[in-house]
């Protein structure tokens, strides 16, 4: 007898190959979600830097920000007050993903932008049928349109980082190496494992990245080595040093390598983003 089990067997197995045969002949973009739940470790910085990173080595990139702090979207020197749709609106439905996109005066960027409207979009997306493919569906739109496509996560694991997680092909998890800096990442991998066996078999982890990173310090070493134990193979050489001008270029609207090209945190960036292209070329 064929039991129902063995449908929905078949039924994830159909959908990972049809996604994978979508991704393997055609010129889709690769979704990437920079998540960590853990707040200040650098993560919108991540998102923000290593978009306009990738973009400036020639290949067509979109920022998706979906946190309702929306950092990312002032940190391309997009006023949140003055827009008229944001990530918001595509996940509520009242527009579509081109119509939310901005063009940046970055090279190689557009932006989805994100304000306070998004804080309140859990509660109203909650009892929409398939709640947890709705930015999936709406990306599907414009995924023809970019090599990578980024979506900068809010410092949780709500509806909204499901979302993120069920639309992306990978995830990269930036730490910042300090004093509890696994904390909480059990919670992080463990949603992953679910995302991954209920919504979006072929997830896996991009990397770890390295934020705040100072080799003077006894600590950092060993931040460094659990860290590595914790996540063997998938941690990033490229690490991210504490840098003033990474601090100040987002009061300016500006990725670090267009406020201070010679910084060491857009030095760094450009590293990290030289090494996650080498990685896709593999």
């Amino acid at each position: 007898m064929f039991h129902v089990k063995h449908c929905r067997f078949f039924r994830v197995k159909v959908i990972y190959y049809t996604q994978q045969l979508k991704r393997g002949y055609t010129e889709m973009g690769r979704i990437i979600a920079v998540a960590n739940q853990k707040g200040g470790v650098g993560k919108t910085t991540t998102a923000v830097n290593l978009a306009a990173a990738i973009g400036l080595q020639g290949k067509k990139t979109l920022l998706v920000d979906i946190d309702p702090q929306g950092n990312s979207t002032s940190g391309f020197g997009i006023n949140k007050r003055n827009i008229e749709s944001s990530s918001y609106d595509v996940l509520t439905g009242k527009c579509n993903a081109k119509q939310a996109i901005i063009r940046t005066e970055f090279e190689n960027i557009d932006l989805m932008p994100s304000n306070m409207n998004l804080a309140g979009a859990e509660i109203e997306i909650i009892e929409i049928p398939n709640r947890e493919t709705l930015l999936k569906k709406a990306l599907a739109a414009v995924w023809d349109e970019y090599d990578y496509i980024f979506l900068d996560c809010p410092p949780s694991l709500g509806l909204i980082t499901l979302n993120a997680l069920t639309a992306s092909d990978t995830f990269l998890v930036p730490i910042q190496c300090e004093y509890y800096a696994l904390e909480g990442l059990s919670q992080l991998m463990a949603t992953v494992r679910q995302i991954k066996r209920l919504y979006n078999p072929y997830i896996d982890l991009e990397g770890v990245l390295l934020t705040m990173y100072d080799g003077r310090l006894n600590l950092t070493q060993q931040v460094v080595e659990e860290v590595k134990k914790f996540f063997p193979k998938k941690v990033f050489t490229t690490v991210i040093p504490r840098n003033v001008r990474l601090s100040e270029a987002p009061s300016f609207g500006q990725p670090v390598m267009y406020y201070d090209r010679a910084s060491k945190g857009s030095v760094a960036y450009c590293d990290l983003a030289k090494e996650f292209l080498d990685k896709q070329n593999k």
